[in-house]
């Protein structure tokens, strides 16, 4: 049996996931957790075979969760399982370790051939996640130094070039400066368009 933990903060999709799962055969669902935090106090002690893992969550997010999960000494293999396909969601997932990303519509016999493989140890990838890694791989790297990321997340806030400026302590017209960098590197023209690139490149998370 692959024993399997549900980690998800919707209590109807977990609960319908587990049912599911109970379907299975060769699968035994032997815990729930309504978030990342709520999974790591559980898991140590169920040792599970493989977690199926939410990603926007409350309190602890999957992919931090499944970074904690992954430094135990005997970690289960992490299975995202999630409505969101952005490059930065998925970025996140794969570097901090999860054995594979699916998509909540993925049908019954996928998932489950998923799991099986994932609890072998296989990367399993839902092919929209495949092609956008993919073509991120092949795509040019972006490089933004500290400071131009330390900008843009103030800017991502909502805050004035005066306001970065005093947050970060450096002059309004350094803060300008910065900007029209990043604007250069992302080829883009405006602070919104930055914004959007950067967090669909992963260079920032919002």
């Amino acid at each position: 049996m692959i024993r399997v933990v549900v980690v998800d903060d919707h209590p109807v999709v977990r609960a319908g996931m587990v049912a599911l799962l109970g379907e299975m055969a060769d699968v035994e669902v032997i815990g729930e957790a309504g978030n990342g935090a709520e999974a790591l106090a559980i898991v140590p002690r169920l040792t599970p075979d493989v977690v199926l893992m939410d990603l926007r969550m409350p309190v602890m997010d999957g992919a931090e969760a499944t970074a904690r999960l992954r430094e135990l000494p005997d970690p289960p293999q992490v299975l995202v399982l999630t409505t969101y396909d952005t490059d930065a969601d998925i970025v996140r997932a794969v570097e901090s370790g999860a054995r594979g990303y699916l998509l909540k519509d993925t049908p019954p016999t996928v998932l489950a051939d998923a799991i099986r493989r994932a609890a072998l140890g296989e990367t399993v990838l839902a092919p929209p996640v495949a092609a956008k890694l993919a073509e991120r791989l092949q795509a040019p790297r972006v490089e933004l130094t500290p400071r131009e990321l330390d900008v843009l997340r103030a800017v991502a806030r909502g805050l004035s070039n005066a306001e970065v400026g005093r947050e970060l302590f450096i002059g309004e017209a350094t803060v300008k400066t910065h900007l029209l960098r990043i604007f250069a590197k992302l080829e883009v023209t405006d602070r919104t368009a930055a914004v959007t690139a950067a967090y669909g490149m992963g260079l920032i998370s919002l």
